[in-house]
């Protein structure tokens, strides 16, 4: 052993230097002969007591689920499907799982069709923004709806080794880390053997779930029957867009042609000492050409007005001439009128917004948009429970469960309106016209508002789904006959 320049002993490399380093580790300076075994009784005290551990040593939690591997049912963990990615925040694309992307009566028909000894409905509301998704909270509350639906199950007698292929789909949804972060508002998931079905919905929805041996597609109803179509038409002197609209969001409309403001239409040009303006067309609107010579430019509202022309020519020829859903106009507000008194369109809504829109982002535009438009859509319930008060005489209007029901089965029914989020259980046979309703849902029966919806709208009914306050005489559903029954 060496010694320093003061005197002072020197260990060799590798072995403890004796300051008590060690201590942190739970082991005493090993410096009066006694041995590493020795000392374990120190290192006990930071493992024998799991009610007070010590505050550097991690110990598993007394409430730990000791039998978390053994809780899931007996079924194989989920796969993708051949080729996929893992579940490590890349997407699943298992074979058996299809994208509903756009909800159309064909398809509505096929789901309402479907029959299964079992079928799962499940609606869960998601996010497509925002700590929730960061947070993974939609994707929690699925796992969460996934093991309820087994308790359901499993309770109601059903097979534990058949419940493993069936709710498959489902577990790879809940760990496909893209597929949460590609959501909308909604989401609804439809189960049965050897199918699996979900739609990113545009709206929220209740979260719950149904198992019968048809589907739940009342809240699918909005998709169906929100005939809330507009246009929008987004003016400045340095731009015009147009775009399309409906209840649940909005995308710009390209339009060939259009011109890129008042300088694409109207030109200057110096000749001779003299100023002249002429104006061109940008090519799809053929709009009127002008030519002048003055002592100055035209005044800044001639111009606007022949740009303003020939926005409305490309707009006519291009998108508006065999359309008739609503225009409304946002934009400074001296270009409203301008617009108005020279455009062809003779479907102009009342609502404008007002301000320079240039820099407003779509989305924010769209919430305005559809705030302002709302009076007028909203006129179209108003008019459905104006037409059941007007037949209440003639006695085509009822709303007696008793009565609607068969009547929606044998396409009886033009008008239906009914509750949000309404549930009538029982069951009918369409065979021999036999219903029965009961209080609360027994063994074999399926929602009976849910058969009414998706049998008026396959038979061509008008159908609404209302908030409970606004129903006549606050029935769960009213409707309006075709004719009288003999």
């Amino acid at each position: 052993m060496g010694k320093d320049r003061e005197g002072k002993y020197i260990p060799p490399k590798g072995k403890p230097s004796g300051k008590g380093d060690e201590s942190e580790l739970g082991l005493r300076p090993n410096l009066e002969g006694t041995t590493l075994e020795q000392d374990g009784d120190i290192t006990q005290r930071y493992t024998e007591n799991e009610e007070k551990p010590a505050a550097n040593v991690r110990v598993l939690h007394p409430n730990r689920n000791v039998l978390k591997g053994e809780e899931e049912l007996a079924a194989p963990k989920p796969r993708p499907a051949a080729g996929a990615p893992s579940h490590s925040g890349k997407q699943i694309t298992p074979e058996g799982i299809t994208e509903i992307n756009t909800l159309d009566r064909e398809i509505f028909t096929q789901l309402s069709n479907h029959r299964a000894p079992l079928t799962i409905s499940v609606y869960l509301p998601t996010h497509s923004r925002g700590v929730e998704v960061n947070e993974q909270q939609d994707s929690i509350a699925l796992k969460h709806l996934v093991r309820q639906v087994e308790l359901a199950l499993l309770s109601n007698g059903a097979p534990r080794h058949e419940l493993g292929p069936l709710m498959e789909c489902a577990r790879i949804m809940v760990h496909d880390d893209q597929f949460w972060r590609n959501q909308r508002e909604g989401l609804a998931i439809f189960l049965a053997p050897g199918n699996c079905r979900f739609i990113r919905l545009p709206y929220s929805v209740k979260q719950e779930f149904y198992i019968n041996h048809t589907f739940y597609l009342s809240p699918l109803l909005p998709l169906l029957t929100a005939d809330e179509r507009f246009y929008l038409l987004a003016l400045s002197k340095h731009r015009a867009t147009l775009y399309e609209a409906d209840a649940w969001g909005m995308h710009e409309v390209e339009v060939p042609g259009m011109p890129r403001g008042v300088e694409d239409v109207v030109h200057f040009e110096e000749k001779d000492d003299q100023k002249l303006f002429r104006t061109s067309s940008s090519g799809a609107g053929q709009g009127a050409n002008y030519h002048g010579i003055g002592a100055g430019k035209p005044d800044d509202k001639a111009n606007i007005s022949m740009y303003l022309d020939e926005v409305d020519e490309t707009l006519w020829k291009e998108v508006l001439h065999d359309s008739n859903i609503p225009l409304m106009l946002a934009g400074v507000e001296y270009l409203h009128p301008i617009f108005r008194q020279r455009t062809k369109y003779r479907h102009m809504a009342d609502a404008a917004l007002t301000g320079n829109m240039e820099h407003v982002p779509v989305n924010d535009l769209f919430r305005s948009a559809r705030e302002a438009m709302e009076p007028w859509f909203c006129g179209k319930c108003e008019k459905a429970i104006e037409r059941f008060n007007n037949n209440t005489g003639n006695k085509l209007s009822t709303t007696d469960p008793a009565e609607i029901i068969p009547a929606c089965y044998y396409a009886r029914t033009d008008l239906l309106l009914v509750a949000e989020g309404a549930h009538l259980w029982g069951a009918f046979v369409k065979e021999t016209n036999q219903l029965q309703l009961h209080d609360q849902e027994q063994e074999g029966d399926e929602c009976m508002v849910n058969a009414a919806v998706t049998q008026a709208l396959m038979n061509g009914a008008e159908v609404h789904v209302m908030d409970p306050d606004k129903m006549p005489s606050g029935a769960v559903m009213a409707a309006v006959m075709r004719y009288q029954q003999i």
